[in-house]
């Protein structure tokens, strides 16, 4: 009996194991393979170090919930020394506050390194332009819809529903504002009045990081920063973006504020961005958008 066979009936576990880790090596270099010609097919080149000049472009796309892989991205081109400027490709509605100010304080600490240029895509309003405001230079399209500088705080009120079914709470709690925001009760005047003091907080914020990043007195930002949306165009006349152009426009913007020597330089983009699967198969706008429509928990949103 050769001793092949003689091994796979002795050890069938091993020989098992042995198969599928063979299959998962061979389905893995597959896939690289895949990510890597689809990049090559969108001109897109991941960034794998090295010593060649280079813009690196960091797309900021679909709603904010989370800032650590943007900033990650961020820190990484900030302390490469072939990476000479940055562009931060924008299209975003908002997000989540707390993970918007991260981006825009990464952006800005990364500018004070080397230029940052923020382009806008479609759209680039509330907690996008928070991120974007972080940057040197800001970029747009005269139809870019952007601003929507505001604040909100919105959950769901159950209480006729919970009624009709038979639905009650029991609650018991620490303080009397600890189950504020809860869906099957209105809220109290005290803590209507709470809440809006919270927003009024971070408002003053946002307006006070535009006021200052844009170089506009604080008074001229708070009379605009009602949640309305601007066209790009508008944001420029009102000092909110620097010059109206495309991406390619920003890229040409962020080399020669690096002193390179080509409008079209090599674009790099972040590794993970483009070896991970996850990413090439779904959008990340949708997984955001899930992750927020099932989040229970209340949050403040620059929307």
């Amino acid at each position: 009996m050769p001793q092949e066979r003689l091994f796979r009936q002795k050890h069938p576990l091993l020989t098992g194991f042995f198969i599928l880790g063979v299959m998962l090596m061979f389905f893995w270099f597959g896939i690289t393979f895949f990510v890597f010609s689809l990049n090559r097919q969108a001109g897109k080149t991941p960034f794998l170090g090295g010593d060649k000049e280079s813009v690196g472009v960091i797309e900021l796309k679909g709603i904010i919930t989370d800032a650590e892989e943007t900033l990650d991205h961020i820190l990484q081109f900030r302390l490469s020394k072939s990476i000479k400027a940055i562009v931060v490709r924008i299209d975003c509605p908002g997000g989540a506050v707390g993970a918007s100010q991260e981006i825009f304080r990464e952006i800005a600490r990364a500018n004070e390194v080397k230029p940052v240029v923020a382009s806008m895509g479609s759209v680039a309003a509330s907690g996008g332009y928070y991120a974007a405001i972080g940057a040197g230079k800001i970029v747009a399209s005269p139809g870019t819809l952007t601003g929507s500088m505001g604040v909100i705080f919105k959950f769901p009120n159950l209480e006729e529903i919970f009624q009709k079914i038979g639905y009650r709470d029991e609650v018991i709690k620490s303080g009397k504002l600890k189950d504020i925001g809860s869906p099957s009760r209105p809220l109290t005047t005290e803590e209507r009045e709470l809440l809006q003091s919270l927003l009024d907080e971070v408002h003053e914020q946002f307006i006070a990081d535009i006021a200052q990043s844009r170089k506009l007195p604080s008074d001229d930002v708070r009379k605009v920063a009602d949640g309305r949306i601007f066209s790009g165009e508008t944001a420029k006349n009102l000092g909110l973006v620097d010059e109206l152009g495309n991406f390619n426009d920003a890229v040409s913007l962020a080399a020669k504020l690096a002193g390179l020597q080509t409008e079209t330089p090599l674009l790099v983009y972040p590794e993970e961005d483009q070896l991970s699967l996850l990413k090439m198969l779904a959008e990340q706008n949708v997984g955001s958008l899930l992750r927020k429509v099932t989040s229970h928990s209340p949050a403040l949103y620059f929307e």
